[in-house]
């Protein structure tokens, strides 16, 4: 009898005592999520609120970082109503110091509604360096996307692959197709995209359409590729038995991931996060066979070194732009306090450079053959089989 009571009690209190409840009656919507400001300069962003206000609302404004932007104002009041409302609040952000941070819209009382609602702010030196900073975006995707063809139609007018490693082409076909599943994924997949937003509330999309379609545009050359390979003429070349036991590897590794995301053992945005990193470590050691191999042959025909110099220009484009973001962002710690992206670009135009000093100064041939019978070669495969 005291037990009933005492929940009757309770859940009388609990009718009776006003909750933030009806707040949620109230959704925000902002215009844009991230923005970009020029010191002195302001840019605005709409705020609209709609829906039911049952009671008088409190919106704030918080900085995450203090002295980067000002912002026209940094509260809100919503009086109690019991109507319909449709506002529209304009909140102009003016640029103070370069830099980037978040803007926390928080309420009280607490909605739940508003609870992941931001506004990130990149505040920029210079505009001149923003249109810079987009084209060097552009020009390192075109000339990294065009890479390659030279390789593909050096095979085409040779009819032949001989000198192309094979081991260098299996290792880019396995990293451009877990490159496409990580992105892919992210980008079209809502489940993982839920899993993202819920384990980073104020991120956004790290992915963007241009990097399914350029993973997916290199998958599909290294696979046409690998085609020519079958077609033309090859000698006895073959995937080593070295690349073979680490692509083994890697499908192991990949394999028992998988296993586990469908058995909801691990979350799917991890499983594409450790795709990503067997991405990484590809990159890392997919040219040594090459260089060996052109070590070997003492020649470097049949490798195109059109590839080289369009991958090359593509890293010096994107190091740039890393650069110059840094600089106009105020922001060096996205590179040498993260220097993963930046350390794999200059690991690839180091090994680019040594593929031109291979070309041009160790195996400079007077004239290019078009053609070869290489029988140098055949006898060192067929030695190391």
């Amino acid at each position: 009898m005291k037990a009933s009571l005492l929940i009757w009690c309770t859940l009388s209190i609990l009718l009776v005592i006003p909750t933030s409840a009806s707040i949620t009656h109230l959704w925000p919507m902002l215009s844009s999520r991230e923005i970009t400001v020029i010191v002195n300069r302001t840019a605005d962003v709409d705020l609209a609120i709609f829906g039911i206000a049952d009671s008088a609302l409190n919106i704030t404004f918080t900085e995450q970082h203090e002295n980067l932007i000002e912002l026209s104002s940094s509260k809100i009041q919503i009086p109690a109503k019991n109507q319909t409302i449709d506002a529209h609040y304009l909140i102009s952000v003016k640029g103070i110091n370069p830099g980037l941070l978040d803007v926390i819209i928080s309420t009280e009382p607490i909605s739940k509604n508003f609870r992941n609602v931001f506004l990130k702010v990149t505040v920029a030196l210079s505009p001149v360096i923003l249109h810079l900073s987009m084209v060097l975006g552009w020009l390192y995707f075109v000339a990294w996307s065009a890479s390659f063809y030279p390789q593909i139609i050096d095979n085409f007018q040779r009819k032949s692959v001989v000198g192309l490693n094979f081991d260098y082409l299996s290792f880019n076909i396995v990293g451009s197709a877990l490159y496409t599943a990580f992105n892919m994924g992210l980008l079209w997949c809502p489940l993982i995209e839920n899993e993202y937003f819920r384990r980073y509330p104020r991120g956004l999309n790290p992915v963007l359409i241009n990097d399914v379609l350029f993973s997916l545009h290199a998958l599909i050359a290294t696979l046409f590729t690998a085609i020519q390979c079958i077609v033309y003429e090859k000698a006895m070349q073959r995937v080593s038995n070295i690349a073979r036991a680490i692509l083994l590897l890697f499908f192991l590794i990949v394999s028992s991931l998988l296993v586990l995301a469908l058995y909801n053992v691990m979350h799917w945005l991890d499983f594409l996060y450790y795709c990503s990193y067997i991405k990484l470590t590809i990159t890392l050691i997919k040219y040594i066979p090459q260089a060996v191999m052109n070590y070997r042959r003492k020649s470097t025909v049949g490798w195109s070194i059109g590839c080289i110099f369009l991958d090359i220009i593509g890293g010096i484009f994107s190091i740039l732009q890393m650069l110059l973001n840094a600089h106009n962002h105020d922001d060096w710690v996205s590179i040498f306090g993260d220097p993963t992206k930046f350390g794999l670009g200059l690991f690839s135009i180091c090994f680019d450079i040594f593929f031109i000093i291979q070309h041009y100064v160790f195996y400079r041939v007077p004239t290019p053959k078009l053609r070869e019978n290489d029988s140098n070669l055949d006898r060192l495969l067929t030695d190391k089989a």
